[in-house]
């Protein structure tokens, strides 16, 4: 695979969808949880899409329930919480893994191209995000703690301002 826009995905609905639907756009994907920690980050991400989609942003959620057990519910009651709490509007996929022998094609080439500290692949947490360039490349890799607003200015300069 040369670029993110090669994969499919099942959506939080169970369709599949190419990433190519996204060509040209900048992409901020993020394993997300319902129960953790981080969790409250979802308001920022929402608000960091709100901000920047019209200038070409899109931000996808990938629930993963590998951390802790923080995301033990289904795509339905995921859809209900993201909507009802954080009044999520991005798109959201159907929970997969994003370590191990059973991670998602998608997340073993985003670890593969992004690189964590001190070259690192694995994932280490609920919340961490790539930043993909509206050529399909990986441009940078967050930490959980880096927060959409810390985000925001990256992805701006990327938007031309």
């Amino acid at each position: 695979m040369s670029s993110v826009y090669d994969f499919s995905v099942r959506d939080i609905d169970g369709n599949l969808r190419s990433l190519a639907e996204w060509r040209g756009k900048t992409l901020l994907i993020v394993n997300v949880a319902s129960k953790c920690g981080f969790t409250p980050q979802y308001q920022g991400l929402e608000k960091l899409w709100r901000e920047q989609r019209d200038r070409g942003l899109v931000v996808l959620g990938f629930p993963c329930d590998q951390f802790g057990h923080q995301e033990p519910g289904d795509e339905a009651e995921i859809k209900t919480f993201c909507s009802t709490q954080y009044d999520v509007s991005f798109p959201l996929f159907a929970k997969i893994e994003v370590n191990g022998e059973h991670a998602d094609p998608l997340y073993k080439w985003l670890k593969s191209e992004g690189k964590g500290i001190l070259g690192s692949e694995s994932i280490k947490w609920n919340f961490t995000k790539f930043l993909v360039d509206a050529d399909g490349q990986v441009v940078k890799r967050y930490a959980s703690t880096d927060t959409p607003e810390k985000i925001g200015k990256d992805t701006r300069a990327r938007l031309g301002g």
